[in-house]
Protein backbone atom coordinates (compact mmCIF):
# COMPACT_ATOMS: atom_id res chain seq x y z
CA UNK A 1 0.00 0.00 0.00
CA UNK A 2 2.86 2.74 0.92
CA UNK A 3 4.67 1.62 -2.53
CA UNK A 4 1.33 2.68 -4.14
CA UNK A 5 1.08 5.68 -2.68
CA UNK A 6 4.29 6.36 -2.97
CA UNK A 7 4.17 5.77 -7.24
CA UNK A 8 0.88 7.73 -6.83
CA UNK A 9 2.76 10.65 -5.59
CA UNK A 10 5.82 10.55 -7.89
CA UNK A 11 3.05 10.36 -10.69
CA UNK A 12 1.56 13.69 -9.65
CA UNK A 13 4.50 15.38 -9.72
CA UNK A 14 5.74 14.45 -12.94
CA UNK A 15 2.24 15.22 -14.28
CA UNK A 16 3.08 18.79 -12.96
CA UNK A 17 5.91 18.66 -14.76
CA UNK A 18 4.34 17.62 -18.21
CA UNK A 19 1.58 20.15 -17.90
CA UNK A 20 4.35 22.50 -17.59
CA UNK A 21 5.99 21.71 -21.16
CA UNK A 22 3.70 19.73 -23.70
CA UNK A 23 6.49 19.10 -25.70
CA UNK A 24 8.27 15.78 -26.63
CA UNK A 25 11.48 15.01 -25.17
CA UNK A 26 13.52 12.72 -27.79
CA UNK A 27 17.41 11.40 -27.53
CA UNK A 28 17.57 10.54 -30.90
CA UNK A 29 17.06 14.66 -32.20
CA UNK A 30 20.97 13.98 -32.18
CA UNK A 31 20.33 12.34 -35.63
CA UNK A 32 18.07 13.95 -36.52
CA UNK A 33 17.34 18.24 -35.67
CA UNK A 34 14.53 18.92 -37.75
CA UNK A 35 12.92 17.77 -34.59
CA UNK A 36 13.88 20.88 -32.59
CA UNK A 37 15.04 22.94 -35.07
CA UNK A 38 13.12 24.27 -38.45
CA UNK A 39 16.26 25.72 -39.63
CA UNK A 40 17.16 22.46 -40.08
CA UNK A 41 14.77 21.11 -43.41
CA UNK A 42 16.69 20.33 -46.38
CA UNK A 43 19.86 19.78 -44.70
CA UNK A 44 20.14 16.92 -45.83
CA UNK A 45 19.98 18.12 -49.73
CA UNK A 46 18.11 14.94 -50.93
CA UNK A 47 14.57 13.57 -49.56
CA UNK A 48 15.22 12.35 -46.20
CA UNK A 49 12.05 10.22 -44.00
CA UNK A 50 12.28 9.25 -40.44
CA UNK A 51 9.98 7.59 -38.11
CA UNK A 52 10.70 7.24 -34.66
CA UNK A 53 9.19 5.69 -31.90
CA UNK A 54 10.14 6.45 -28.01
CA UNK A 55 8.29 4.10 -24.87
CA UNK A 56 9.38 6.47 -21.70
CA UNK A 57 9.51 5.16 -18.69
CA UNK A 58 8.93 1.21 -19.22
CA UNK A 59 6.76 0.05 -17.01
CA UNK A 60 5.56 2.71 -15.36
CA UNK A 61 1.32 3.51 -15.78
CA UNK A 62 0.20 6.58 -17.87
CA UNK A 63 4.41 7.39 -18.87
CA UNK A 64 4.51 8.93 -22.41
CA UNK A 65 4.55 7.11 -25.66
CA UNK A 66 5.47 9.10 -28.56
CA UNK A 67 5.08 8.27 -32.38
CA UNK A 68 6.92 10.95 -34.96
CA UNK A 69 7.42 11.08 -38.09
CA UNK A 70 9.50 13.74 -40.14
CA UNK A 71 10.21 14.20 -44.35
CA UNK A 72 11.79 16.88 -45.56
CA UNK A 73 14.17 17.75 -48.57
CA UNK A 74 16.32 20.93 -50.17
CA UNK A 75 14.50 22.70 -53.74
CA UNK A 76 15.59 25.12 -56.15
CA UNK A 77 19.08 23.88 -56.28
CA UNK A 78 19.38 23.72 -53.01
CA UNK A 79 18.76 27.36 -51.47
CA UNK A 80 15.13 25.83 -49.99
CA UNK A 81 14.37 23.21 -47.44
CA UNK A 82 10.78 22.15 -46.90
CA UNK A 83 9.91 19.62 -44.00
CA UNK A 84 7.16 18.38 -42.60
CA UNK A 85 6.98 16.77 -39.04
CA UNK A 86 3.95 14.78 -37.10
CA UNK A 87 3.85 13.76 -33.48
CA UNK A 88 1.68 11.68 -31.43
CA UNK A 89 2.15 11.93 -27.73
CA UNK A 90 -0.12 10.03 -25.50
CA UNK A 91 0.25 10.81 -21.28
CA UNK A 92 -1.71 9.38 -19.21
CA UNK A 93 -5.04 10.49 -20.06
CA UNK A 94 -3.79 12.53 -23.00
CA UNK A 95 -3.63 12.33 -26.17
CA UNK A 96 -1.89 15.12 -28.15
CA UNK A 97 -1.21 15.04 -31.96
CA UNK A 98 1.09 17.95 -33.58
CA UNK A 99 1.27 18.60 -37.59
CA UNK A 100 4.17 21.01 -38.66
CA UNK A 101 5.21 22.47 -41.89
CA UNK A 102 8.86 24.03 -41.96
CA UNK A 103 10.22 26.33 -43.83
CA UNK A 104 14.62 27.25 -44.34
CA UNK A 105 15.71 29.48 -46.81
CA UNK A 106 19.97 29.03 -46.98
CA UNK A 107 22.45 31.28 -47.67
CA UNK A 108 25.70 29.02 -49.34
CA UNK A 109 29.52 29.60 -48.52
CA UNK A 110 32.29 27.58 -49.92
CA UNK A 111 32.31 25.68 -47.87
CA UNK A 112 29.39 25.56 -45.31
CA UNK A 113 25.89 26.81 -45.08
CA UNK A 114 23.81 29.24 -43.07
CA UNK A 115 19.81 28.20 -42.73
CA UNK A 116 16.86 30.53 -41.62
CA UNK A 117 14.00 28.72 -40.55
CA UNK A 118 10.09 29.11 -39.92
CA UNK A 119 7.63 26.58 -39.02
CA UNK A 120 3.89 26.67 -38.34
CA UNK A 121 2.07 24.07 -36.61
CA UNK A 122 -1.66 23.21 -35.77
CA UNK A 123 -1.56 21.16 -31.63
CA UNK A 124 -4.21 18.88 -30.80
CA UNK A 125 -5.09 18.08 -27.59
CA UNK A 126 -7.32 15.43 -26.43
CA UNK A 127 -8.30 15.22 -22.94
CA UNK A 128 -10.36 11.82 -22.16
CA UNK A 129 -10.58 11.45 -17.87
CA UNK A 130 -12.65 8.11 -18.05
CA UNK A 131 -10.65 5.91 -17.10
CA UNK A 132 -9.56 7.69 -14.09
CA UNK A 133 -11.63 6.36 -10.77
CA UNK A 134 -12.53 10.42 -9.19
CA UNK A 135 -14.13 10.58 -5.71
CA UNK A 136 -15.95 13.65 -7.69
CA UNK A 137 -17.25 13.28 -11.08
CA UNK A 138 -18.26 17.87 -11.19
CA UNK A 139 -14.43 18.63 -11.00
CA UNK A 140 -14.54 21.11 -13.82
CA UNK A 141 -10.86 20.50 -14.12
CA UNK A 142 -11.60 16.78 -15.10
CA UNK A 143 -14.24 17.47 -18.32
CA UNK A 144 -13.07 15.71 -21.27
CA UNK A 145 -12.15 18.07 -23.99
CA UNK A 146 -10.66 18.67 -27.59
CA UNK A 147 -9.20 21.85 -29.12
CA UNK A 148 -7.03 22.90 -31.55
CA UNK A 149 -4.52 25.23 -31.37
CA UNK A 150 -1.73 27.43 -33.92
CA UNK A 151 1.41 28.17 -33.05
CA UNK A 152 4.77 29.00 -34.82
CA UNK A 153 8.62 28.77 -34.06
CA UNK A 154 11.90 29.73 -35.56
CA UNK A 155 15.20 28.69 -35.82
CA UNK A 156 18.80 29.34 -37.47
CA UNK A 157 21.38 26.49 -38.45
CA UNK A 158 24.91 26.63 -39.39
CA UNK A 159 26.91 23.91 -40.76
CA UNK A 160 30.09 22.76 -42.24
CA UNK A 161 31.54 19.14 -43.51
CA UNK A 162 32.48 18.61 -39.65
CA UNK A 163 30.99 20.92 -37.43
CA UNK A 164 27.46 22.74 -36.77
CA UNK A 165 25.65 25.19 -34.40
CA UNK A 166 21.80 25.85 -34.50
CA UNK A 167 19.27 28.01 -32.52
CA UNK A 168 15.38 27.43 -31.84
CA UNK A 169 12.48 28.48 -30.23
CA UNK A 170 9.47 26.18 -31.49
CA UNK A 171 6.78 27.28 -29.70
CA UNK A 172 7.06 31.29 -29.84
CA UNK A 173 3.06 32.09 -28.52
CA UNK A 174 2.23 31.15 -25.18
CA UNK A 175 -0.45 28.94 -25.13
CA UNK A 176 -3.06 27.47 -22.39
CA UNK A 177 -5.23 24.71 -21.89
CA UNK A 178 -8.31 24.04 -19.71
CA UNK A 179 -11.22 21.95 -19.46
CA UNK A 180 -13.27 24.93 -20.69
CA UNK A 181 -10.76 25.12 -23.79
CA UNK A 182 -7.71 27.96 -24.83
CA UNK A 183 -7.25 29.98 -21.74
CA UNK A 184 -5.16 33.10 -20.98
CA UNK A 185 -5.08 32.23 -16.99
CA UNK A 186 -6.28 29.48 -14.91
CA UNK A 187 -4.45 26.20 -14.06
CA UNK A 188 -4.27 23.49 -17.00
CA UNK A 189 -1.83 22.01 -19.75
CA UNK A 190 0.72 25.18 -21.45
CA UNK A 191 2.48 25.13 -24.00
CA UNK A 192 5.72 27.53 -22.94
CA UNK A 193 8.59 28.75 -24.81
CA UNK A 194 11.19 26.53 -25.56
CA UNK A 195 14.83 27.24 -26.38
CA UNK A 196 17.15 24.92 -27.77
CA UNK A 197 20.80 25.80 -28.48
CA UNK A 198 23.13 22.79 -30.13
CA UNK A 199 26.26 22.14 -31.28
CA UNK A 200 28.71 19.80 -32.44
CA UNK A 201 31.90 18.44 -34.15
CA UNK A 202 33.51 15.48 -36.07
CA UNK A 203 37.33 14.83 -35.09
CA UNK A 204 39.44 12.63 -37.31
CA UNK A 205 41.04 9.90 -34.63
CA UNK A 206 42.76 7.71 -37.35
CA UNK A 207 44.67 9.65 -40.55
CA UNK A 208 42.41 7.37 -42.43
CA UNK A 209 39.52 8.60 -40.89
CA UNK A 210 37.88 5.45 -40.33
CA UNK A 211 37.34 5.93 -36.44
CA UNK A 212 35.92 9.92 -35.74
CA UNK A 213 34.84 11.08 -32.51
CA UNK A 214 31.32 13.17 -32.55
CA UNK A 215 31.14 15.11 -29.52
CA UNK A 216 27.70 17.35 -29.41
CA UNK A 217 26.08 19.49 -26.47
CA UNK A 218 22.04 21.00 -26.38
CA UNK A 219 21.25 23.36 -23.97
CA UNK A 220 17.24 23.63 -23.17
CA UNK A 221 16.12 26.43 -21.51
CA UNK A 222 12.07 26.55 -20.80
CA UNK A 223 10.18 29.68 -19.26
CA UNK A 224 9.52 28.81 -15.53
CA UNK A 225 11.86 25.83 -15.24
CA UNK A 226 15.68 25.44 -14.75
CA UNK A 227 18.35 25.27 -17.30
CA UNK A 228 19.35 21.53 -17.94
CA UNK A 229 21.78 20.69 -20.80
CA UNK A 230 22.79 17.36 -22.83
CA UNK A 231 26.50 15.82 -23.49
CA UNK A 232 26.64 13.67 -26.02
CA UNK A 233 29.43 11.85 -27.77
CA UNK A 234 29.86 8.64 -29.90
CA UNK A 235 32.55 6.87 -31.93
CA UNK A 236 32.21 6.28 -35.66
CA UNK A 237 33.79 3.60 -37.20
CA UNK A 238 33.94 3.14 -41.31
CA UNK A 239 31.27 5.29 -41.63
CA UNK A 240 29.21 2.47 -41.21
CA UNK A 241 28.44 1.83 -37.48
CA UNK A 242 28.42 4.43 -34.89
CA UNK A 243 27.79 3.72 -31.07
CA UNK A 244 28.27 6.89 -28.29
CA UNK A 245 26.46 8.00 -24.97
CA UNK A 246 24.75 11.00 -23.55
CA UNK A 247 24.42 12.59 -20.13
CA UNK A 248 20.62 14.65 -19.53
CA UNK A 249 21.44 17.05 -16.43
CA UNK A 250 18.83 15.75 -13.63
CA UNK A 251 17.85 13.22 -16.03
CA UNK A 252 19.29 10.07 -17.06
CA UNK A 253 22.18 8.36 -19.09
CA UNK A 254 21.62 7.70 -22.38
CA UNK A 255 23.49 4.75 -24.41
CA UNK A 256 22.66 4.84 -28.65
CA UNK A 257 23.91 2.97 -31.67
CA UNK A 258 23.35 3.31 -35.01
CA UNK A 259 23.68 1.18 -38.20
CA UNK A 260 24.14 2.00 -41.81
CA UNK A 261 21.76 -0.89 -43.64
CA UNK A 262 22.39 0.21 -46.95
CA UNK A 263 22.95 3.60 -48.82
CA UNK A 264 19.73 4.51 -48.36
CA UNK A 265 18.33 2.99 -45.07
CA UNK A 266 19.74 3.77 -41.40
CA UNK A 267 18.79 2.16 -38.03
CA UNK A 268 19.11 3.54 -34.80
CA UNK A 269 18.81 2.92 -31.15
CA UNK A 270 18.85 4.26 -27.89
CA UNK A 271 18.02 3.60 -24.11
CA UNK A 272 17.74 5.63 -21.50
CA UNK A 273 18.77 4.63 -18.15
CA UNK A 274 16.90 6.77 -15.53
CA UNK A 275 19.15 8.88 -13.17
CA UNK A 276 15.89 10.56 -11.32
CA UNK A 277 14.07 10.15 -8.69
CA UNK A 278 11.80 7.68 -10.83
CA UNK A 279 14.66 5.03 -11.37
CA UNK A 280 13.55 2.77 -8.65
CA UNK A 281 9.75 2.83 -10.42
CA UNK A 282 11.05 2.57 -14.28
CA UNK A 283 13.01 0.09 -16.35
CA UNK A 284 14.52 3.04 -18.00
CA UNK A 285 13.37 4.62 -21.61
CA UNK A 286 13.68 2.96 -25.27
CA UNK A 287 13.91 4.58 -28.57
CA UNK A 288 13.83 3.47 -31.75
CA UNK A 289 14.46 5.39 -35.30
CA UNK A 290 14.38 4.33 -38.81
CA UNK A 291 15.85 6.91 -41.29
CA UNK A 292 15.49 6.66 -45.32
CA UNK A 293 17.22 8.93 -47.73
CA UNK A 294 17.15 9.42 -51.74
CA UNK A 295 17.55 11.49 -54.36
CA UNK A 296 14.94 13.29 -56.35
CA UNK A 297 16.24 13.43 -59.44
CA UNK A 298 14.79 16.60 -61.06
CA UNK A 299 15.34 18.66 -57.78
CA UNK A 300 19.02 17.06 -56.68
CA UNK A 301 20.70 16.93 -59.93
CA UNK A 302 24.84 17.84 -59.60
CA UNK A 303 23.88 18.30 -56.09
CA UNK A 304 25.99 16.79 -53.28
CA UNK A 305 24.60 15.02 -50.23
CA UNK A 306 26.10 14.85 -47.00
CA UNK A 307 26.68 11.36 -45.38
CA UNK A 308 25.12 9.77 -42.65
CA UNK A 309 27.81 11.06 -40.51
CA UNK A 310 28.69 14.64 -41.86
CA UNK A 311 26.64 17.64 -41.56
CA UNK A 312 27.63 18.54 -45.47
CA UNK A 313 28.70 17.09 -48.76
Amino acid sequence: MRFRLLVIVLFCSITASVKAQLYPVFSQYYFNELMINPAFAGAHVQFSATATYRNQWINFPGAPRTLSFTAHSSFFKGKVGLGLMVNEDKIGSYANQDITMSYAYKIKFPKATLSFGIQGMLYMINADFSSLKLKSTGDPEFVPYNEVVPNVGAGLYYHRKNFFAGFSVPYLINSKFTSSGLQTSGTGLEQFRNYFLRSGAIFKLTTNGNIKANPSIMVRFQEGQPLSMDLNNSFIFYDVFSAGVSYRSGDAIISMVSLKLSEKLYFNYSFDFTSSGLAPFSSGTQEIMINYRAKITSAHKNLGCPTYHNYRE
